[in-house]
């Protein structure tokens, strides 16, 4: 009789373990990359709706990066418009910088004539989705290695001031990792002031190595793991048990 598996929630994994786990998902168990974003995008939708409540239409402003982070931004749109709310899209890079299953979801939205924008266009928050209930940060995920400069920065800076502001009772929803953060140290790449403050993290697959870090908790507020249908063998071949 074969061992027991471990909890998968105590499950941590550095940078490159995590590389290895979706590598061989997608190589080994032959699940598509865009089956695995779908999934994502599915966990992220159900922590909004309960982040969310009762609200009615609420809005939600969801701020795309140019990777696969950004690629479950705009999957979450689409749940978050089926499920009755209105979410605002802000995407980081100009659309043909897109590809892959990132390109296929963002192709999706803009189909649906889900609202899109770019950095360009409307780098004014407040004026794009005055008082949203939730801003989703899926810029940078765990393969952020270097400080973030430029209009990002300033988009970080915005989104933390919205959040702090007490009259708005924003929430801030982080995917994969406060962007910024280093998901192996669990301190910031560069600039302190240039991590995403969120008070929920929904960590796809696993929990990050760096989220031990005491310090960490100050970004990443409560953590929870979402499913992306990745075989558990995988997690408990490539993760660190803590």
């Amino acid at each position: 009789m074969s061992a027991p598996l471990p909890d998968l929630d105590r499950l941590h994994f550095t940078r490159e373990q995590m590389r290895a786990v979706d590598r061989a998902a997608i190589e080994e168990y032959e699940i598509p990359g865009v089956v695995l974003m779908e999934n994502a995008s599915l966990a992220l939708a159900d922590a909004c709706t309960r982040m969310i409540g009762n609200a009615a239409e609420p809005k939600v402003l969801i701020l795309a990066g140019p990777g696969n982070n950004g690629g479950d931004g705009f999957a979450l749109a689409r749940h978050l418009h089926n499920r009755g709310a209105s979410p605002i899209t802000l995407h980081c890079v100009p659309k043909a910088a897109y590809k892959g299953d990132a390109a296929i979801n963002l192709a999706i939205i803009e189909r649906m004539g889900l609202p899109l924008h770019t950095l360009e266009e409307a780098p004014d928050l407040n004026s794009l989705c005055p008082e949203p209930a939730i801003i989703v940060d899926a810029i940078f995920g765990t393969g952020l290695d270097r400080p973030i400069a430029g209009p990002i920065a300033g988009l970080i800076r915005a989104a933390n001031a919205i959040r702090a502001r007490a009259e708005t009772r924003t929430l801030l929803l982080a995917v994969d990792i406060p962007s910024g953060l280093d998901c192996d140290s669990g301190d910031p790449v560069g600039d302190s002031e240039i991590v995403i403050r969120a008070d929920q993290t929904v960590t796809l697959a696993g929990r990050m190595i760096g989220f031990r870090n005491p310090d960490a908790a100050a970004y990443l507020g409560e953590v929870s793991v979402g499913d992306i249908g990745a075989p558990r063998e995988l997690l408990t071949r490539f993760g660190e048990l803590h």
